[in-house]
C-alpha cells in the first residue's frame, strides 16, 4: 500500500490556540504515519490566506524530519521565486544532510499575483526569476564559487543527495516541462497531463539531459475514513468544502490541479469524487480490485477538521485498512 498524508493547517477561524494544537497534532500524526509504514508526508506553500494556508513548508518539513525515522517529506510545491535562492540552497541542503534521502522539493512558479506583490516580486517576470533561482540553487550545490547577480558567491554545506533526487520542477505547462528538461531535473506536473510527458522527453533529448515524469493518477482522490460516511459528510463536509472553495478561488483557466473541484455545496463536492469519505470495507474492496499498487492520499486535518475527529479517521485506516491489505 502506497500511503501519503498531507497537511496544510488550514483553519477558517483565526484562533491561535487551535492552530497551535493543529501544528502539534500534525507532527504527532506524521510520527504515527512513520511508525505505520506510510511512504510520505506532503506540505505545500501559500501566503496571505485568511485561513493560514501553510506559509512555511520547509520549517514544518524540518519538524517532521526531526521526529521521524523513515518517512519521506515532500514539499509540493515550494514557491521558489518568492525566496532568496541562496538561502533556499542552504536550507534544503541542511535538511538533506539531517535526513539523507528523505527530502523532496517540487519547485513551483505559483499562480497568485498577490503573493508576488506581497513579497516584492515581479509577477510579469516570474518565469525568468524561476530560471535564475533554479540555476543559482544548482550552482550552489556544486560547492564552488560562482557568479550570481554580478557577484561571486559560494554556498556551503552542500547536500549529500544528488540534486535530481531532492529537487524537481512542477507546473502544468510546456514551459514548465521545458524548464525541467533544460536543467536536467524531474518534472512533476500538478495533474494528470499525459501529453506533457513525450514533450518533456523530447526536450531532454534536445538538451542532452535525462529525467522522469511523476504525475498524479487521473482518478486521484483525497480519502477520509468513517464508519458512517453519511453522518461524516454532514459533520466534516463543511470543512472539506471550505478548503476546496478557497483553492478554487485562486485558480485560473491555465492552471491544472488534481485536487481542484468546482463544488459550491457539500452535496456537489461529495458527488464529484475528488474528496471522498468511505468505510474501511469499501476502501479495501476497491483496493483489492485495483490493478497495480493501491494508493491512498489522506488529509486528516483538512479545512480545520477537529483534531479528535482527524485522529479517528487516521486510526481507522491503520487499524482496519492496512491489515486487510498486507
Amino acid at each position: 500500500m502506497f500511503t501519503i498524508v498531507r497537511f496544510n493547517f488550514v483553519l477558517p477561524e483565526p484562533d491561535a490556540k487551535v492552530r497551535s494544537a493543529m501544528y502539534q497534532a500534525g507532527t504527532e500524526m506524521a510520527q504515527y504515519a512513520d511508525e505505520n509504514g506510510f511512504v510520505a508526508v506532503s506540505f505545500e506553500e501559500h501566503h496571505g490566506a485568511e485561513n493560514g494556508w501553510s506559509p512555511s513548508p520547509l520549517i514544518t518539513a524540518g519538524m517532521v524530519l526531526a521526529s521521524t525515522k523513515n518517512i519521506r517529506v515532500s514539499v509540493r510545491a515550494l514557491l521558489v521565486p518568492l525566496h532568496d535562492p541562496l538561502r533556499l540552497a542552504e536550507d534544503i541542503a541542511v535538511l538533506d544532510l539531517y535526513a539523507p534521502g528523505r527530502v523532496a522539493v517540487v519547485a513551483g512558479l505559483g499562480y497568485r499575483p498577490d503573493e508576488y506583490a506581497a513579497h516584492g516580486r515581479d509577477w510579469a517576470g516570474r518565469g525568468a526569476l524561476m530560471d535564475e533561482s533554479l540555476e543559482a540553487i544548482l550552482n550552489a550545490w556544486k560547492g564552488e564559487p560562482f557568479t550570481y547577480q554580478g557577484r561571486t558567491v559560494m554556498v556551503r554545506p552542500t547536500p549529500i543527495s544528488p540534486p535530481a533526487q531532492i529537487l524537481s520542477v512542477g507546473g502544468s505547462s510546456k514551459a514548465a516541462a521545458r524548464r525541467a528538461a533544460r536543467l536536467g531535473l524531474p518534472f512533476e506536473p500538478a495533474a494528470s497531463l499525459p501529453e506533457l510527458e513525450p514533450y518533456y522527453r523530447d526536450r531532454c533529448e534536445e538538451y542532452g539531459t535525462s529525467g522522469y515524469v511523476l504525475a498524479p493518477a487521473p482518478d486521484l482522490s483525497i480519502t477520509f475514513f468513517d464508519r458512517d460516511p453519511d453522518r461524516a459528510w454532514e459533520e466534516i463536509g463543511p470543512c472539506l468544502l471550505h478548503e476546496v472553495q478557497t483553492y478554487a478561488s485562486w485558480q485560473t483557466a491555465d492552471v491544472h490541479s488534481a485536487v481542484y473541484s468546482p463544488a459550491k455545496t457539500v452535496e456537489e463536492l461529495r458527488a464529484g469524487g475528488v474528496y471522498e469519505i468511505v468505510t474501511p470495507e469499501q476502501f479495501v474492496e476497491r483496493a483489492r480490485d485495483h490493478t497495480g499498487l493501491p494508493v491512498c492520499v489522506m488529509h486528516p486535518l483538512c479545512g480545520g477538521i477537529p483534531i479528535d475527529r482527524a485522529w479517528e479517521g487516521l486510526r481507522l485506516y491503520v487499524d482496519e485498512v492496512l491489515p486487510a491489505l498486507t
